[in-house]
């Protein structure tokens, strides 16, 4: 399961949020690209990358920043946030992002959505199903949708989608566990049935799993201890986002360069 801490922008200031909330904003440092080479010296490979400002007036923002990042780090990059038209792909990627989140334009603009991930594949496109009590939420959580989360990502399992950040806003900052029951029920139902061969019958379930299911699901929201990794590995999660819990010393970046170089 890959390790990847989250840098929210504001202003190009590395700041969090609580249940995505803009009036709880809180900086934790005025220069996110030392937040990141921070986690490079401790041996983590992935960044999540969120342009808040972005978000919320719908076009890319704060591409200099992350241009910088990718600039004076090695770390492999997905960038999301108010990312709603081919120009704003262009930028995220020749900025130095490796990977883009769509959520609210797989939503509201699905065609341009697909045709992003028929375009870059599924390897670079990942869909942002986050929700609240189930349902899809856009522009920023600052909307609810009406599509349930699972349907959602259902759908666009048909249509090529391999990566899924699925976050619970309703844990999102809260520093009181992330959504088990969501996930694996997500998990579950995203299986596309495949013969097990006998030799995989001695591996772990979560490692089948994996290997049969397309959906990538990478788990975000909630995290507050390092033993809620483990059970996210467990349920067959491809990645977990870390922010809070990481800025509020709740998770150290020595516990997680350990997890890392156990799990190598």
């Amino acid at each position: 399961m890959r390790i990847i801490p989250a840098i929210d922008i504001i202003d190009g200031k590395c700041v969090r949020l609580t249940k995505g909330d803009y009036s709880t904003k809180k900086i934790y440092n005025e220069n996110p690209v030392e937040v990141a080479k921070e986690f490079q010296d401790h041996g983590i490979e992935y960044l999540h990358v969120v342009d808040l400002d972005g978000a919320k007036a719908s076009h890319i923002i704060n591409y200099k920043t992350l241009e910088k990042i990718a600039g004076k780090t090695n770390l492999k990059i997905d960038f999301g946030g108010g990312l709603k038209s081919d120009e704003d792909l262009r930028i995220a990627f020749e900025s130095g992002a490796n990977q883009i989140t769509g959520g609210s334009i797989a939503v509201k603009k699905p065609e341009l959505f697909e045709s992003w991930i028929r375009k870059y594949g599924s390897d670079q496109i990942i869909l942002g199903a986050d929700c609240k009590e189930e349902k899809i939420a856009v522009s920023g959580w600052q909307e609810e949708s009406d599509l349930k989360v699972i349907p959602f990502i259902q759908n666009y399992q048909q249509k090529g989608v391999s990566y899924v950040i699925c976050t619970d806003i309703s844990k999102d900052g809260m520093l009181k566990g992330p959504s088990f029951d969501l996930y694996q029920r997500i998990i579950e139902q995203t299986v596309i049935p495949t013969k097990v061969e006998e030799s995989q019958l001695g591996k772990d379930l979560s490692t089948v799993l994996n290997e049969t299911n397309n959906i990538k699901l990478i788990a975000s929201g909630g995290i507050s201890t390092f033993d809620e990794l483990p059970k996210l590995q467990e349920l067959g999660c491809e990645g977990v986002i870390i922010g809070k819990a990481i800025y509020e010393n709740r998770i150290s970046l020595q516990e997680l360069e350990k997890f890392i170089i156990d799990a190598n």
